[in-house]
């Protein structure tokens, strides 16, 4: 009996671990490398508890009454343990402090959770998604963003920030255009043109946190911010409100509203870099955008205004495709993927793209309201990252053919965008 009560004391050293038994919890518990565990973890790790359990005490095998009381009993101790996973409700959202600003703002960062394991950090700055952990096909879960944890390298211009980018996103030719006859100059910041809102756009300013209601089985937070009448050139006072929602099913939904009291232009996006194994090389990710055409750009990636066909292009990913497949044929003209898919004009909710990392099964689908999606291979950062930003066209306040983005007073834009995150 002592060798067994050694052998047993042994076992569940080595087999009820935190990371072991998390199964008996509702919450994911932590493994090596900061990943962590998730349901078919549990399920594993209930097997090993049974298995071992039978293992040690063998002679028990026969008597259920004992056997019961004594799981029951190990149960009992991992259940009333101070500060163990079990005795803590799932705490959906968390704000913290995360600096201040070189203007004097305080930045917050939230936390959304939800029942999965999944989890999403937005930081007040740039209304950027710092973080999110997503499961891989064995329930491990990593960051699949670029990211930084410092405000000021974010601040300094960190190169692969998932900032929300306004007042337009993307490319207005010339730094200026034309209103109800009025012509407004715009900081040339990209080759005389503008691009991704001027120097200071969107996703360099401080946004607020205002209350939103909470719904079942989701987790939100909005952020607002207020662009003056004038800022960048833009005319108008504009509200844009943001909801960030992580929901029970592994979407991340992301809602955009902008209100104004003068007539402009509006593009909001979010530039998110999707690294899905957590590191490395995207040229293995398999891609695949429903859309059969696109905007070809000039030299300096301005839309000539043309609507050409993909089929048969280096662009066409209508049959889900290894990225670095075709990347190379696209040099020198460009370094690789910067162009603009066509989805449809209509407003709703469609299919804009499915991006596969094959090594660990994680799978990004992205479905929108807009009316295209602008593919970026991350070019400047080596192909680390791929961009999938839901969007009006480029410089579509220059072009009469392309979707409007001239939004007026008692009109607001409202757009949405969902991130749907699966693992096979």
């Amino acid at each position: 009996m002592n060798a067994n009560r050694h052998g047993i004391t042994q076992w569940l050293d080595n087999s009820l671990s935190p990371c072991n038994a998390a199964w008996m919890t509702e919450d994911i518990w932590p493994t090596p490398g900061g990943q962590t565990r998730s349901e078919p973890g549990r399920q594993a790790a209930q097997t090993r508890f049974l298995t071992g359990f039978n293992r040690v005490w063998p002679g028990l095998a026969g008597f259920g009454r004992v056997k019961f009381q004594l799981l029951s009993a190990v149960w009992l101790l991992f259940s009333v343990i101070p500060g163990s996973a079990h005795a803590q409700a799932l705490k959906r959202v968390e704000q913290a402090d995360f600096g201040t600003s070189r203007d004097g703002a305080e930045v917050k960062l939230i936390t959304l959770r939800n029942s999965k394991g999944m989890s999403a950090q937005i930081i007040t700055y740039g209304a950027i998604i710092k973080e999110l952990q997503a499961p891989d096909r064995d329930g491990l879960f990593t960051n699949v963003l670029l990211t930084t944890d410092s405000l000021q390298h974010f601040e300094r211009g960190f190169n692969g920030a998932a900032a929300v980018i306004g007042r337009v996103a993307n490319r207005i030719a010339g730094a200026q255009f034309e209103l109800d006859g009025t012509t407004y100059k715009l900081a040339a910041n990209e080759k005389g043109n503008t691009i991704h809102g001027g120097r200071k756009g969107f996703a360099q300013s401080v946004w607020t946190v205002e209350d939103v209601p909470m719904k079942k089985n989701e987790s939100s937070v909005k952020l607002v911010y207020l662009s003056k009448d004038g800022e960048e050139g833009f005319p108008g006072n504009l509200k844009t409100s943001l909801t960030y929602t992580l929901t029970d099913n592994n979407e991340l939904r992301v809602e955009y509203e902008a209100n104004t009291d003068k007539p402009t232009i509006v593009n909001l996006t979010n530039h998110a870099y999707w690294n899905l194994a957590g590191g490395g090389s995207c040229l293995d990710n398999i891609l695949w955008i429903p859309s059969d055409s696109y905007t070809p750009t000039d030299a300096d990636t301005i839309p000539t205004g043309e609507i050409r066909p993909l089929k048969g292009t280096l662009m066409d990913f209508n049959k889900p495709t290894r990225i670095g497949d075709r990347i190379e044929g696209l040099k020198p003209a460009m370094n690789g993927y910067d162009h603009n898919y066509i989805l449809g004009r209509d407003k709703r909710m469609k299919m804009a793209a499915r991006l596969v990392e094959p090594k660990s099964g994680r799978i990004l689908e992205v479905r929108t309201t807009q009316p295209a999606v602008q593919l970026y291979t991350a070019n400047h950062l080596g192909y680390t990252a791929v961009c999938l930003e839901t969007q009006h066209y480029p410089d579509s306040i220059h072009h009469t053919n392309f979707p409007s983005i001239v939004v007026r007073p008692g009109k607001p834009l409202k757009e949405t965008t969902v991130f749907t995150y699966l693992a096979k």
